[in-house]
């Protein structure tokens, strides 16, 4: 029997023995499927703390329960390590490492090229390599199988090689690992085959498609597709703030529409690994071929101004308050990129703290996901610790800015407590002459319009 074959049959029986490396958003709760599943599994991450934290049952996102944990690694299902050498005594390893963007906008490709660097050193003849770390279309064919089968092995015969991109999101009740489709593409149709095999026995619908290629484009589709629509949405809001004019009700009358129309929403910028980066992956390789991709360029610029606008607008919400930012206390409701979770990575509201900082301004921020902010961890260079959220400290600052709408923030009580607020989240209903939304007519403005038409009604 041929290594194929053998490997199909060791997953089927749940003999196979899974590996992961990098035990982050993506990795662990792919490893606790395949464990749940019946797969012996091993993480592997260079990092101490999140090997300790896996051996000894406890889980570091929110994701992950730890009473779940605690039981697969009780009963030996899920173990965790930071020596490559396991990777000898597994029989399939998929690589979740992260892929960043250098400040150039190009990928950087470091951590790949790290981790399979290292699964090379122990690679064997039989097992199934699946790269997940969104990457632009061809990193599969192009710079892992080489690195690969430098060993003298070659790809679809002596082992198994595909890309199948990830697609958490985290604090997602409804979609996890194990409920959303996995898309799949091998070097060959063993290739593939095995991939979707593997996933088949954890995850509930297996997408094949014919290339590694096609699923690392399906990954940038799907991720350029929010970001062009964000900004979209996110100019229309600028312009509906010259005109004097509500997006939120512009984009809640839009919604009713029943075909023809997906509604998106106006914010204070994109955050996370993906949306804000993925689409630079997919604009670098289209450079490659001589092509400029101006589509995705244009809305990448848009959503990277989100934050100086918002900026903007606290300067001039507390400018309608006789201050300037030079000088004012303002509290930042939300460092997460989205609601209900503590994932801080290219959060927008870093950079609107960063440009307060820069303009004077005395930055606080709640957040009860967060409790500190590193000084490494964003351009002002300080560390800072979450602030209680109550009456008192709403009160004694000059202006509560809110930038991400946890469901854990009462926000009754910031519209009573606060004496100024700039809400780029649509989180306080209804007209205030306090609150200055995004996309919006500032208060006054509104206010002033409102005056004669209920003069004349009188």
């Amino acid at each position: 029997m041929s290594s194929g074959p053998r490997l199909l049959d060791r997953i089927r029986t749940r003999q196979a023995r899974a590996g992961v490396v990098g035990l982050g958003y993506v990795g662990l709760p792919l490893a606790v499927e395949f464990a749940r599943a019946g797969l012996p599994t091993v993480g592997i991450d260079l990092d101490a703390r999140k090997v300790d934290a896996i051996n000894g049952g406890a889980s570091y996102i929110a994701d992950v329960p730890s009473a779940e944990m605690a039981r697969l690694v009780a009963s030996h299902a899920l173990s965790a390590t930071t020596d490559f050498a396991a990777v000898s005594t597994l029989d399939t390893i998929n690589i979740c490492v992260p892929t960043p963007l250098r400040k150039t906008k190009d990928p950087d490709m470091s951590y790949i090229v790290s981790a399979v660097e290292a699964i090379a050193a122990h690679l064997h003849p039989g097992m199934l390599i699946v790269l997940e770390s969104t990457t632009y279309p061809g990193t599969t064919e192009e710079l892992v199988k080489p690195m690969l089968e430098a060993t003298g092995l070659e790809a679809g015969v002596d082992f198994f090689l595909a890309f199948s991109p990830e697609r958490v999101d985290p604090g997602n009740p409804q979609f996890n690992t194990h409920n959303v489709p996995k898309v799949v593409g091998g070097v060959n149709a063993e290739s593939t085959a095995l991939a979707a095999a593997l996933y088949g026995i954890a995850i509930e619908h297996i997408v094949e498609v014919s290339s590694p290629q096609v699923a690392e484009m399906v990954k940038l589709l799907e991720n350029t597709f929010r970001a062009v629509n964000i900004g979209l949405v996110n100019e229309i809001a600028l312009m509906c703030d010259r005109l004097g004019i509500d997006v939120w009700e512009v984009v809640k009358a839009a919604a009713t529409k029943p075909f023809g129309f997906m509604p998106f929403y106006p914010g204070p910028g994109l955050g996370g690994h993906c949306i804000p980066i993925d689409p630079f992956y997919l604009s670098w390789k289209a450079k490659q071929t001589g092509f400029d991709p101006r589509f995705i360029e244009l809305a990448g610029q848009v959503n990277g101004a989100m934050p100086h606008f918002v900026v903007d607008k606290i300067g001039d919400a507390l400018n309608g308050h006789r201050k300037s930012i030079n000088g004012s206390t303002v509290l930042v409701l939300g460092l997460a990129y989205k609601r209900d979770i503590d994932d801080i990575r290219e959060s927008p509201s870093l950079d609107v703290m960063a440009l307060l900082h820069q303009k004077g301004a005395i930055v606080r921020y709640a957040d009860p996901y967060v409790p500190v902010l590193a000084a490494r961890a964003w351009p002002g260079g300080l560390e800072l610790r979450t602030q209680p959220m109550t009456p008192a400290t709403l009160a004694d600052v000059d202006c509560v800015a809110i930038l991400t709408e946890h469901r854990a923030f009462d926000f009754d009580m910031v519209r009573e407590s606060a004496p100024l607020i700039v809400d780029t989240r649509n989180a306080i209903a209804g007209y205030h002459p306090h609150v200055f939304k995004l996309g919006a007519p500032n208060p006054a403005a509104e206010h002033a319009a409102a005056a004669p038409a209920a003069k004349a009604v009188a």
